[in-house]
């Protein structure tokens, strides 16, 4: 029998693998549930977003100005994604 070089992994290997059966029994049982807070923090991020760009006189009276900064930000992650392939 060998000893694991750093203490207690075994133990903390298991109570992970509890903690994963257990998540994924809850989340089997209410999928409605896990569906709607996951839609909730979705539209917050989004509601959060849009209330900090509108906190931002420069975006609200120039709007171009925020949609050429999308528009560039959308095609440097796409390029960025398509050379990680």
């Amino acid at each position: 029998m060998t000893k694991s070089v750093i203490p207690f992994t075994d133990i903390d290997d298991r109570i992970i693998e509890k903690a994963k059966t257990r998540r994924e029994t809850i989340a089997g049982r209410y999928p409605l549930t896990f569906a709607l807070i996951g839609t909730f923090g979705l539209v917050s991020t989004f509601y959060g977003f849009e209330k900090i760009i509108d906190s931002i006189d420069l975006f609200v009276n120039h709007p171009w100005i925020l949609l050429i900064i999308g528009i560039t930000t959308l095609s440097i992650t796409g390029l960025a994604l398509r050379k990680l392939g």
